[in-house]
């Protein structure tokens, strides 16, 4: 068979367009891995947890997010729509002053970013929050 300019660009499209669908679910999966090694499985409870970040950011590249949750050991922060969502792990001492963190983080898109928190008594608690992102942070 030969292949015309056309053909080329109609069966390079196809496949492009497949293999971008294709990565949709994969984020999900990535993210929902991240939470399974986290908290060894245990089920999650919402609430419990602060969560504070932008409605809307008009640029992704900084994004401020700060989190607190009294008696928390560790605090996980992911970006469910980037690449490796897995954004910022904060660990927390038994002579810790207080349960918090924050940090700037990239999110290559409007997203949900989401809180994970392993308390003392060995419990996960939750809290997430969609960030509205005009201009991407991730590049492309």
């Amino acid at each position: 068979m030969d292949f015309t300019r056309r053909n080329i660009l109609v069966l390079g499209s196809g496949v492009f367009a497949a293999a971008s669908f294709a990565g949709v679910p994969a984020l999900a999966s990535k993210t929902d891995d991240a939470i399974a090694a986290f908290t060894g499985g245990v089920g999650v409870i919402e609430g419990g947890i602060d969560l504070t970040a932008p409605e809307i950011a008009e640029n992704g590249n900084t994004v401020p997010v700060a989190v607190s949750a009294p008696g928390a050991v560790s605090i996980m922060l992911l970006a469910t729509g980037n690449p490796t969502p897995a954004v910022a792990t904060f660990n927390f001492g038994s002579l810790a002053g207080s349960r918090r963190g924050s940090t700037r983080i990239r999110l290559a898109k409007t997203q949900d970013v989401v809180a994970i928190a392993k308390m003392e008594d060995g419990t996960f608690r939750r809290a997430g929050a969609t960030v509205k992102v005009t201009i991407g942070g991730c590049g492309g």
